[in-house]
C-alpha cells in the first residue's frame, strides 16, 4: 500500500441515501461510475472463460480473500439449526451465525488479508482507527451476508459483496489486471456457494421480492457475469437453458446455466420457467449471449442501482464517498428499525418491510414431507 494511502482517513460507512433527489444524486456521483464502471470491467475480463479454468490465477490475494471467505463458512458450521419448523419463514439461528460473524469480522480480515496499517491500540474502543481500511472493509463483507433482524437476502446485500471487492480494488490490494477474472470465476464463485448454503440452511427469505416477475429471489450479479462468460459463444444457446441435459453439462462452468439449475431445484409445482420466472424464459429467446450480457447491464443499472428501495440501505465510507449535497442522517430506531423510508415506496415487494416465504424452504420442506400451512 502506497504512503499515500496510509495517510488516508478511514470511517465506518454509513447509509445516507433517502429520497428521490439523494437517488438523482447518486446516480450522477462518481461513486455511481465507479460501481458500473468495476462491474463492466470484471464481467468483460470472463468473456470466454469458464468456472476451474486452470488459467485462473488464485494465489497471493486471490488465496487470502478464498481464506477469509472459508473462516466465514466455519462460522456457518458452528450454527446448525436446532428448531424444526414447518413455517417457510427464515430460521432464527441465522442470527446466531450473524452475530458470530460481527464479532470476529475484524480479525478475520486482518489475519487473512495483511493489509499494511500502522499497529493499532489494544484498547479498541478508544484506539484511532482512521489509518484501518478494515473498518470500512468489514462493513460492507458482513453487509454481505443477508439481514439478521428480517433474515432475509437480496441484490442489496449482493452489492455490498461488490462493494467489498470494489474497495480492494481501490487500495491496489490486486496487483494487476490479470486478477480481475479471477475476482469473479474464483472469489465470487466462493461467494455464491457460501451463499447457497446460508439460503438453504437458514431458509432465507428474498427480499424486495417482485415474485414470478423478478428475475430471481436473491442474486443479480451471477447472470450479469454468466452472460458474460458466454457473450462470445455461439453454444450452447441462451434457449437450451431449457434443457435439462444442458443445464447439467454446463451449471459447473458458467453461472448462468448454474443459477437455473438452482432455481430448477427450490421452484415446486412445475417444471417449466415459463411459469415460475417468467422473465427468464422471455430472456431466453434473444438470439445471443452478448445480447443478454448488454440488457442485464441495463437492467443491473435500472432494477438494482437505479432502485432507491435497494440503494437506501447501501452505505459510503470514505473509499466508496457519498455524492455531493446529500445530507447525513441517523437512526433514530432500535431492534428491527433500519431508517428505511417506507412511504416513499408504491410498488409490491419493494420494500423491505414486505415478507415473502422463502422457495427454497419450500422445496426442502416438501423433501422432508413437512406439512406446509399457508403462512
Amino acid at each position: 500500500m502506497t504512503e499515500d494511502k496510509q495517510k488516508h482517513i478511514y470511517f465506518k460507512p454509513e447509509k445516507r441515501l433517502r429520497s428521490p433527489d439523494d437517488l438523482t444524486r447518486f446516480q450522477k456521483s462518481e461513486t455511481y461510475e465507479e460501481i458500473l464502471n468495476f462491474i463492466q470491467t470484471l464481467a468483460t475480463s470472463v468473456h470466454g472463460l469458464e468456472l476451474g479454468d486452470p488459467s485462473l490465477p488464485q494465489d497471493g490475494p486471490i488465496a487470502d480473500v478464498i481464506a477469509a471467505l472459508n473462516r466465514i463458512s466455519d462460522i456457518i458450521e458452528k450454527h446448525p439449526v436446532t428448531k424444526d419448523t414447518t413455517s417457510r419463514f427464515g430460521k432464527l439461528e441465522f442470527r446466531d451465525f450473524y452475530d458470530d460473524l460481527s464479532e470476529h469480522i475484524t480479525g478475520i480480515l486482518h489475519d487473512t488479508l495483511k493489509l499494511n496499517v500502522k499497529e493499532k491500540s489494544n484498547n479498541n474502543d478508544k484506539g484511532d482507527n482512521s489509518s484501518d481500511p478494515v473498518i470500512e472493509l468489514e462493513t460492507y463483507l458482513l453487509n454481505s451476508f443477508g439481514d439478521r433482524t428480517r433474515i432475509d437476502y437480496g441484490s442489496g446485500h449482493e452489492l455490498n459483496f461488490a462493494s467489498f471487492l470494489l474497495c480492494l480494488y481501490k487500495l491496489d490490494y490486486f496487483p494487476s489486471e490479470t486478477y480481475n477474472k479471477s475476482i469473479v470465476l474464483v472469489i465470487f464463485d466462493k461467494y455464491m456457494k457460501i451463499m447457497r448454503t446460508l439460503q438453504t440452511k437458514y431458509w432465507l427469505e428474498p427480499a424486495g421480492s417482485h415474485g414470478v416477475w423478478g428475475l430471481d429471489d436473491y442474486h443479480f450479479l451471477p447472470f450479469l457475469f454468466g452472460a458474460a462468460q458466454l457473450s462470445p459463444m455461439k453454444r450452447p444457446r441462451p434457449l437450451t437453458i431449457h434443457n435439462k441435459d444442458y443445464v447439467e453439462e454446463f451449471k459447473g462452468k458458467f453461472f448462468y446455466f448454474g443459477c437455473i439449475d438452482f432455481i430448477n431445484q427450490v421452484k415446486t409445482g412445475t417444471e417449466s420457467l415459463r411459469w415460475h420466472s417468467p422473465m427468464l424464459d422471455d430472456i431466453s429467446g434473444v438470439k445471443t449471449w452478448s445480447k443478454i450480457e448488454e440488457g442485464m447491464i441495463k437492467m443491473y443499472k435500472a432494477e438494482v442501482l437505479g432502485k432507491l428501495p435497494v440503494v437506501q440501505h447501501f452505505m459510503f465510507g470514505s473509499l466508496l464517498k457519498c455524492p455531493d449535497g446529500v445530507e447525513q442522517h441517523h437512526s433514530h430506531g432500535g431492534e428491527g428499525e433500519d431508517d428505511c423510508c417506507h412511504e416513499i415506496h408504491s410498488t409490491w415487494g419493494d420494500c423491505c418491510g414486505i415478507k415473502v416465504p422463502s422457495a427454497v424452504a419450500a422445496s426442502l420442506a416438501e423433501k422432508n414431507k413437512y406439512h406446509i400451512p399457508f403462512d
